[in-house]
């Protein structure tokens, strides 16, 4: 579904990704590891056409996506759940919905999916009316992954979801990414909790300042890789 080839990516003069290779197939939950500054979040950005690479390739369902802007991306099928959820305070769960689905020209079924995002995110109905700054962390972050699906992905890329939240409402937000991938969501994820990380991933790739170090099933990388070294930037098992 998503390959990723050979990717040099960066912010002026620093070059965050060096070399990055990875593929996510349908139906999967791939994640993301890798302590602070390794590289995670550009690639992200880089995949949702918010920074242009320097190098290499980026193709969705075998077309490439490195000429197109972020709406173009989002209509190809990509949503990105950003870090910090970055709703609209201002602005009430119902329009924040709507802008989720701004690139669609469906309205009748647009109505359709904010019902039904209110079914599966009930908090959400009880706050339609609300502005989404009255809401408290765990429901913003329902209202940023809920605001994303009304974009109808075909992969869901979500980037820190559980970052600043209570561990109640982590709970909370693996629950709901579990349910989102039982339901069919094919998911890129990107998590600093790794232990939870690794219980609900289908494969893993680990990132250290700007490439990929390590990649496999989480049991394989649980062999393979000191995980709190990985984090400290100690990371290969010693003898």
């Amino acid at each position: 579904m998503l390959s990723v080839e050979d990717l040099y990516a960066g912010y002026g003069a620093i070059l965050a990704l060096r070399g990055v290779s990875l593929q996510v197939k349908a139906g999967e939950l791939v994640a993301l590891i890798g302590a602070n500054g390794a590289g995670k979040s550009t690639l992200m950005a880089t995949i949702a056409g918010v920074l242009r690479p320097f190098r290499g390739q980026i193709t969705f369902e075998g077309q490439s996506l490195l000429a197109l802007s972020p709406e173009e991306i989002v209509r190809r099928g990509i949503a990105l759940v950003p870090e910090g959820r970055r709703i609209f305070p201002s602005l009430t769960v119902a329009e924040n919905l709507r802008l989720g689905a701004a690139t669609r020209r469906d309205k009748a079924a647009v109505e359709r999916d904010i019902e039904e995002m209110c079914t599966r995110f009930p908090i959400l109905g009880k706050r339609f009316h609300q502005p989404g700054g009255t809401l408290s962390g765990g429901e913003q972050q329902q209202l940023a992954i809920a605001r994303a699906l009304m974009a109808r992905p075909r992969l869901l890329m979500m980037d820190e979801p559980s970052l600043g939240l209570s561990p109640i409402l982590v709970d909370e937000v693996f629950a709901m990414i579990r349910q989102l991938h039982k339901s069919g969501v094919t998911i890129l994820l990107v998590e600093q909790n790794v232990e939870r990380t690794l219980d609900i991933a289908n494969r893993v790739y680990l990132l250290n300042t700007g490439r990929v170090e390590c990649q496999g099933t989480p049991e394989q990388l649980r062999a393979q890789v000191d995980i709190v070294g990985a984090y400290l930037g100690d990371m290969w098992r010693g003898d």
